[in-house]
C-alpha cells in the first residue's frame, strides 16, 4: 500500500455500501466510487478507470484492451467468486497483479440452493401462481430428505452445499474433474461421472466457474439424460446450460422445474421461459446476502495488496 495509490471502484453494490465504503477510505485517500450507478464496459470502463493504480472489480468484462489502455494499473482486485470476465492471460502480459479470494459467498449461495430445492420438489411457485389466479388446489411434492441430489462441481459452494444437505440425510451423487475422497467419505458422498449423475438425480445443482471446459457442459444430448420429472439448479454462472433446451423440457414435462439466478444474456429476454410456472428465476442475487456483500467487499480490499 503506498499514500501514492488511486484506486477506481467499478462496483455499484461496493459503491452503494457505507461500511465498506469507509473501510477502503480508512486505508487509501484517493479513491474514485461508482458513485452514478454507471453500468460500465468498454470505452466508459477505460475511461472511469484511467488514471486509477488499483481497482476494485465485479462484473465488468477486464479484457486485453481495457488492460492495455492503463498502463498505470498494478493491481485489479475482484469483487465477488466469479473470474471469467477477467483476462488472466492479459493480466500477466501486462504485470498486473490479480487480487481475488475464493468462496466468500459460499454459505449465501448454498442456502438459497437449499431453499430453492424445497421449493421446486413442493411446486411453491406453481401453486403461488395459482392461487392468485383464483385456483385453490392441492399440489403433491416430494420431500428433500428422499431425494438424490446430484451436484455438478464440489469446490467451495459444492462443498458447503453438501454440508448442509447432510442433515437433511439426502443421497448425494458429484460430479467434479477432481478427487476429495477424504471430503467425500466424511459425508458419504458419491463421486460419479456426468452421465450417471444426470440419470440418476431428482435435483441437479451446477456449482462451475464458466470457461471453454465447462461452457453449455449442459447440452442438449446431456440434459435430455435427466430422469423424468427432476429439477435443475443454476446459481453458478450463466452459459453453462442451453436455455433453449431448457425451456423445451419444462414445458413438455421432461423437467418438472427448474430454478435459475443466471443466464447467458443478463438480463435474460426470453419472456416465453421467464413465465413458465415451473420456472423460478432470481437476478442474480445467489451471494447477495448482507454477510455476504460484507465478506466479499473486504476480501476485495484485501485484495488490493496482491
Amino acid at each position: 500500500m503506498s499514500p501514492d495509490d488511486k484506486i477506481a471502484v467499478t462496483s455499484r453494490s461496493f459503491s452503494r455500501h457505507e461500511l465498506l465504503r469507509q473501510e477502503l477510505l480508512n486505508k487509501y485517500s484517493c479513491v474514485k466510487f461508482n458513485d452514478d450507478g454507471l453500468k460500465l464496459n468498454g470505452n466508459a470502463l477505460i475511461k472511469f478507470l484511467d488514471g486509477a493504480t488499483k481497482a476494485i472489480t465485479a462484473l465488468e468484462v477486464i479484457d486485453s484492451k481495457v488492460i492495455s489502455s492503463l498502463p498505470k494499473l498494478k493491481v485489479i482486485s475482484k469483487y465477488g467468486v466469479g473470474t471469467d470476465m477477467i483476462d488472466k492471460a492479459a493480466l500477466e502480459k501486462h504485470n498486473v497483479k490479480f487480487g481475488w479470494t475464493g468462496g466468500v459467498n459460499r454459505r449465501s449461495v448454498s442456502e438459497l440452493v437449499v431453499s430453492s430445492a424445497i421449493s421446486m420438489l413442493r411446486h411453491v411457485p406453481h401453486a403461488n401462481r395459482d392461487v392468485l389466479n383464483g385456483n385453490w388446489k392441492q399440489f403433491i411434492g416430494r420431500e428433500l430428505s428422499s431425494a438424490t441430489i446430484g451436484i455438478i462441481g464440489c469446490g467451495f459452494i459444492g462443498k458447503d452445499l453438501i454440508r448442509l444437505l447432510s442433515s437433511f440425510g439426502s443421497n448425494i451423487l458429484v460430479y467434479d474433474i477432481l478427487d476429495f475422497p477424504d471430503f467425500y467419505k466424511e459425508f458419504k458422498v458419491k463421486p460419479v461421472d456426468i452421465s450417471t449423475l444426470l440419470k440418476k438425480s431428482d435435483v441437479v445443482s451446477l456449482h462451475l466457474p464458466l470457461d471453454k471446459s465447462t461452457k453449455n457442459i449442459l447440452n442438449k444430448e446431456r440434459m435430455n439424460l435427466m430422469k423424468r420429472f427432476s429439477v435443475l439448479i443454476n446459481y453458478s454462472r450463466g452459459g453453462l446450460v442451453d436455455e433453449v433446451e431448457l425451456k423445451s423440457m419444462l414445458t413438455r414435462g421432461h423437467l418438472s422445474a427448474a430454478a435459475f439466478d443466471v443466464f447467458g444474456q443478463e438480463p435474460p429476454q426470453d419472456r416465453e421461459l421467464l413465465s413458465l410456472p415451473n420456472f423460478l428465476v432470481t437476478p442474480h442475487i445467489g451471494g447477495s446476502s448482507q454477510e455476504a456483500v460484507l465478506a466479499m467487499g473486504r476480501s476485495a480490499i484485501m485484495g488490493l495488496d496482491a
